[in-house]
């Protein structure tokens, strides 16, 4: 059955296209024609910019195509909807944000204590792991997508953690603690291993578990989400099978793996970038960690001769 059927709104979402153009609008308003009343001389970097716009097209591929409605009717969509909106949507704003704009909102009163405490890296990546892991626990994700406020607010805050997992990591502000290349690479690794008892438990389980992709009444209201119900309730719909011939319990591996495989690209990506800068700087600075030694030789030697 073609998807054709749930219409334009349900296939394209135009209110999000429009919600998108107005952030990219309010972001270049603020980054160049705003940038003097911030008492900001440095210009909006092509970079990015480049950055930002990424994210917002990324946003509404996933979010507002006809992806979006996949991820409703097949588990293998709902997974790569996932990955991509945690692991490579928060790289993009991340990056597309100057600093001076990142600096004036998580300096506000009221966001500095808790954003310094949430993106301490143990805490980022344990918050993140934990929202992520606990909402594709059965009994949980069916209960969200049945409600389409508190999917959309659930949705919001795993997506939150996911920048503030990614802040320690990405952050380049000025005049504040970075983490060591060697660091981040431990990071990485570690993100990459606490995420996989997640998707064994979606890749190993025998059965498929998830009511809202295999039970048509908990599926039809679940599709509430992003087809209007004035439209589905002029369809004869009785579950997610009149669209593809997978299996729900092959529908549900498949997404399991390819959430750990798009993890790993990209975590592949990230560990290639930081160890290669590293590399570079090394290598600019050949005699630095030889120099760093004889420094540290020379006052172990200075303190004994005084004592």
């Amino acid at each position: 059955m073609p998807l054709s059927i749930f219409g334009f709104q349900a296939l394209w979402s135009p209110y999000l296209i429009g919600v998108l153009v107005f952030i990219t609008i309010i972001y270049f308003l603020v980054t160049i024609k705003w940038r003097k009343d911030f008492k900001v001389s440095e210009p909006l970097k092509k970079g990015e910019a480049i950055y930002f716009v990424l994210a917002m097209i990324t946003i509404y591929i996933i979010k507002g195509s006809p992806i979006d409605l996949m991820a409703h009717i097949m588990f293998t969509m709902h997974m790569v909807q996932m990955a991509i909106l945690l692991l490579l949507v928060p790289i993009f704003l991340i990056k597309g944000i100057p600093w001076w704009v990142w600096k004036v909102a998580i300096e506000a009163p009221v966001v500095r204590t808790l954003f310094k405490v949430l993106t301490l890296p143990v805490v980022a990546v344990f918050v993140f792991i934990g929202l992520f892991s606990f909402y594709h626990l059965p009994s949980i994700l069916d209960y969200i997508k049945l409600n389409e406020t508190l999917h959309g607010t659930y949705t919001f805050v795993l997506f939150l953690s996911a920048v503030f997992m990614y802040w320690p990591l990405i952050q380049n502000m000025p005049n504040r603690a970075h983490m060591k290349p060697l660091h981040k690479l431990a990071y990485i690794i570690a993100n990459a291993v606490l995420i996989t008892p997640a998707c064994g438990l979606i890749i190993f389980a025998p059965n498929a578990m998830y009511e809202t992709y295999t039970n048509g009444e908990a599926w039809l209201k679940a599709m509430e989400l992003c087809v209007p119900a004035s439209t589905l309730s002029g369809l004869s719909l009785s579950g997610p099978e009149l669209f593809t011939d997978m299996k729900p319990v092959a529908d549900q591996q498949l997404g399991g793996v390819l959430m750990k495989i798009l993890q790993e690209l990209i975590f592949g990506v990230l560990i290639g970038t930081i160890f290669t800068r590293w590399y570079r700087s090394e290598q600019k600075d050949p005699d630095k960690i030889t120099a760093d030694a004889l420094a540290a030789h020379q006052k172990k030697w200075e303190s004994q001769q005084q004592h």
